[in-house]
């Protein structure tokens, strides 16, 4: 196809989530229990992760109040697990904007999604054992959003956190290593426009980004989490 042949047309999707990894994240409760519940408005850089959260959900109360969560990667295989959590929250009474999409308050989501909660080793929240990867992390900023919209800036909370543990299946470490995860052996649960996909793991193509050695973007993050090891 030629630039010439290539047509494009003006639309105006309600949503525009093109497709991120679903995340698992786990907090604690006012009563020392634990929330967990599915997000996708997730990024990372080095060992920090932005997370776009309902202002009036329970694992923003929660993080907001402990400063701590874990947050589990899924892979395809624990799709049924998610999707048990699907319309539900921790909070109660349910908000105004989750009445109106049908949520329920559920207290016992580790039961209803049927996850095995495992102690972490830096923060309270459990992690969900059966996902190949989960980071324990700590709250480092929380951030408004949409500020030019007096409606819209006080329903989400824009968070960062840094990590301080990963955990991960042995069968993703690269072969001969002990700290690279091999891309080829890991597939997140993917949402895009609030329905699951699957990723492939083949590589469509050579990438000389993928030449440069991932030592050279190691963070000072890595060396404050050794160092929170040992104390």
């Amino acid at each position: 196809m030629t630039a010439s042949n290539i047509k494009t047309i003006s639309v105006e999707p309600a949503i525009l989530y093109w497709g991120t990894p679903v995340v698992l994240i786990s907090t604690t409760n006012e009563d020392g229990t634990s929330n967990i519940a599915p997000m996708s408005s997730a990024f990372w850089l080095g060992w920090r992760c932005i997370l776009g959260l309902d202002a009036s959900s329970k694992n923003t109360e929660n993080l907001m109040r402990t400063g701590e969560c874990v947050l589990n990667l899924p892979s395809p295989a624990q799709v049924e697990h998610v999707d048990r959590l699907a319309r539900r929250t921790g909070s109660d009474p349910v908000p105004a904007a989750k009445v109106m999409r049908n949520y329920t308050h559920e207290k016992n989501k580790w039961e209803i999604s049927g996850l095995t909660q495992a102690p972490s080793e830096t923060v309270k929240p459990p992690r969900a054992l059966e996902c190949p990867v989960q980071m324990e992390a700590v709250l480092s900023a929380t951030n408004g959003f949409m500020a030019d919209d007096p409606m819209w800036k006080v329903g989400i909370k824009v968070f960062e956190v840094r990590i301080q543990r990963v955990h991960v299946h042995p069968e993703l470490l690269m072969q001969g290593t002990n700290d690279r995860i091999d891309p080829d052996k890991w597939g997140p649960l993917i949402m895009k426009f609030q329905k699951f996909y699957s990723c492939t793991t083949e590589q469509v193509h050579s990438s000389r980004l993928g030449e440069i050695p991932e030592a050279t973007y190691l963070s000072p993050d890595v060396g404050r989490a050794r160092a929170a090891a040992k104390a």
